[in-house]
């Protein structure tokens, strides 16, 4: 289930999730807005979701779980989370929530009914989301699973070719809805500072996605004199030879869980630099197969971005290790059997507490 109104990463996860499992079992999809519903390829219901608590919204995906057997539902939006924990007790079958972004459970009475009573288990995509829902008394840790995003690498393989014309001769490439939370103005103002380190680089840097934060970057790189060396693409159905081509690919955020952006760029050899957001950490290690650097730290980033400008064979180095990382922990296939097995077990777990219960 997918409320969302725009296309973003956790969107994606939703698509390349459900659709891996619908390879072996009957999946469908509920959904809201026809930009998420249209890029799906299993069958789909579109219904209105209007809020947390939308009874219409509910009255038919009770019939829909009804309907079509459904044994697990798997809520990926905050908005969505209710709904489907009551539809789930509603019907009597088990209910994940899907959670992709450090959350502290801040509202003790409602978090509590919507992360521990309606919900059977958790899946979260970072170990550092797991050990912040942990800090809150009432979460209990078997619910809990961590899983990390896949990549379906052969996909990326294909439609990475052919590589896009490359704008500069050292790019840097983010991809990601642009809402304050992207960090995107954090990387502008970097990359200032970089041009003063290689005032004679050939460097700019491509921002692909839409958002509602787009006019005021536009203004920004205009107000910071970089407009030239700043390209905004909007949303591109296929990013991957734009990203083929890049040199770095930076996920500047101030919350993630793990960025499938940032996982994409590192499997199309760009090396990644990253803010300490979410689960990066579990992913990057220092001076190996990428950097980190605190969020707002205009100078350091500056100064990595320059190291990497200026040395060829560092990069490619990172880069590579980056690429390897990513085929050894990232996988499709390893995601989708996990998530298969967390749905079954919590399964059993719910008949045998309901046993218990009776």
């Amino acid at each position: 289930m997918n409320s969302a109104r725009t296309w973003g990463g956790t969107e994606k996860w939703t698509r390349m999730a459900s659709e891996a499992m619908a390879k072996d079992h009957k999946t469908f999809l509920v959904y809201r807005r026809e930009v998420v519903g249209d890029r799906f390829t299993i069958p789909k219901f579109r219904l209105p979701c209007l809020s947390h608590i939308d009874l219409y919204t509910l009255f038919k995906l009770v019939q829909i779980i009804r309907k079509e057997k459904i044994e697990v539902i798997i809520p990926t939006k905050r908005k969505d989370y209710v709904i489907a924990g009551l539809a789930s007790r509603i019907c009597g079958t088990t209910n994940i929530l899907r959670l992709g972004i450090v959350r502290p459970l801040s509202i003790p009475i409602l978090h509590k009914l919507i992360y521990h009573t309606l919900a059977d288990g958790i899946i979260v995509n970072a170990q550092k989301i797991k050990t912040t829902l942990l800090e809150t008394y009432f979460m209990q840790e078997e619910k809990i699973r961590v899983i990390y995003n896949g990549l379906d690498t052969e996909a990326l393989d294909r439609l990475s070719l052919p590589p896009a014309q490359k704008r500069f001769k050292f790019q840097i490439t983010t991809a990601g809805i642009l809402t304050k939370r992207k960090g995107h103005d954090f990387l502008l103002r970097s990359f200032t500072q970089f041009l003063k380190l290689a005032p004679e680089a050939d460097a700019g840097i491509i921002i692909i996605g839409e958002g509602p934060q787009k006019q005021e970057l536009i203004a920004l790189a205009k107000e910071l004199n970089i407009a030239d060396k700043v390209c905004f693409t909007g949303f591109l159905k296929n990013p991957y030879p734009d990203m083929a081509v890049s040199d770095v690919i930076a996920m500047t955020s101030t919350n993630e869980g793990i960025s499938n952006a940032l996982l994409e760029g590192m499997y199309l050899k760009n090396a990644p630099v990253s803010t300490f957001a979410g689960g990066t950490e579990e992913l990057i290690k220092i001076g190996k197969n990428g950097f980190l650097v605190d969020y707002c730290n205009e100078e350091t980033l500056a100064t990595i971005l320059h190291e990497l400008y200026r040395n060829d064979q560092q990069r490619k180095q990172i880069s590579e290790a980056a690429k390897e990382t990513v085929i050894q922990k990232f996988s499709m296939h390893s995601m989708t059997k996990e998530v298969v097995l967390f749905c079954q077990e919590s399964i059993k777990s719910r008949s045998r507490i309901k046993k218990e219960k009776e």
